[in-house]
């Protein structure tokens, strides 16, 4: 099976020319050459490269840059901004880009928590028209969430992360899980598909993180492994596990049977973003 991380980010150190819009947690650069050096060493194939709002806001030049030079390893993923006039024209540009599979809202970083949003219920419709892929960081927004899902049964939507918070820094929280019975209310929504990623920071256990996986599993039968993604978030999970340590978590867990693996963390990213990997 090809092996797809759902969700990277890959950046250069802080520069002049490309400056950072603040600091991020992890390595000074994780370049596309590293980032495709940390995936052969574990045998990852592919990747959907998020280009990382935190260093670069809706400027996701780095990561084309990245997917010229490996266009075979990355498919891409850009944050959009929805109060910007012009987010329409710059959804239908970045659909012409080569490697553009998706779109991101942030949606704790937007201000107020109307699911009536004219801004952000266009940004949804034209994603829909130009067949972008609109990924969902639903964090503290479930309620508002939902109710852009209703508002767009038409828009292909991935929530990020399980739906579920996550922190950048040891420790986890006391109740990590505390929006669970939320996002399991998602799963009703046929237009709704969910990356099932950065779980491994949630854990209280090293590594194999034995408590993570009954709430994994609860979420992937609410939905069904054909609308689930395995990814690693990496590189913010770095300081909580390896890169091995999240590949090796899905890959060799035995509560997942062949099938569902190769689903999980291939198969139904494929599907789900019409990419596939070409390794050299």
């Amino acid at each position: 099976m090809a092996i797809i991380d759902v969700q990277v980010h890959a950046y250069e150190e802080n520069h002049e020319g490309r400056p950072w819009a603040r600091k991020m947690t992890g390595p000074p650069h994780v370049t596309g050459d590293e980032m495709v050096a940390a995936m052969d060493a574990v045998g990852v194939d592919g990747a959907i490269f998020v280009s990382p709002f935190t260093l670069y806001r809706f400027d996701a030049s780095y990561a084309v840059e990245v997917q010229a030079r490996h266009p075979g390893r990355f498919a891409l993923v850009k944050p959009v901004d929805p109060n910007d006039p012009a987010v329409e024209e710059v959804i239908a540009d970045w659909a012409a880009t080569p490697g553009a599979v998706g779109i991101r809202l942030m949606m704790n970083e937007i201000p107020g928590e109307d699911p009536d949003d004219p801004n952000l219920n266009r940004v949804l419709a034209a994603a829909a028209r130009h067949a972008m892929v609109a990924n969902i960081l639903t964090w503290h927004r479930i309620d508002q969430s939902i109710g852009l899902i209703k508002r767009n049964p038409n828009t292909l939507m991935v929530i990020d992360h399980l739906g579920i918070f996550q922190p950048v820094v040891p420790p986890v929280p006391d109740e990590p899980w505390a929006d669970l019975p939320r996002v399991l209310e998602m799963a009703r929504f046929d237009n709704v598909r969910m990356k099932i990623s950065g779980a491994c920071v949630l854990s209280k256990e090293p590594y194999p993180y034995a408590d993570i996986w009954d709430p994994v599993l609860q979420i992937i039968d609410a939905y069904g492994v054909d609308r689930c993604m395995w990814g690693t978030d990496w590189t913010r999970a770095v300081k909580f596990l390896t890169y091995q340590q999240g590949v090796d978590a899905f890959r060799d867990n035995p509560r997942f049977s062949a099938s569902d693996k190769a689903a999980l963390m291939g198969g139904t990213t494929e599907k789900v973003y019409g990419w596939a990997p070409q390794r050299p």
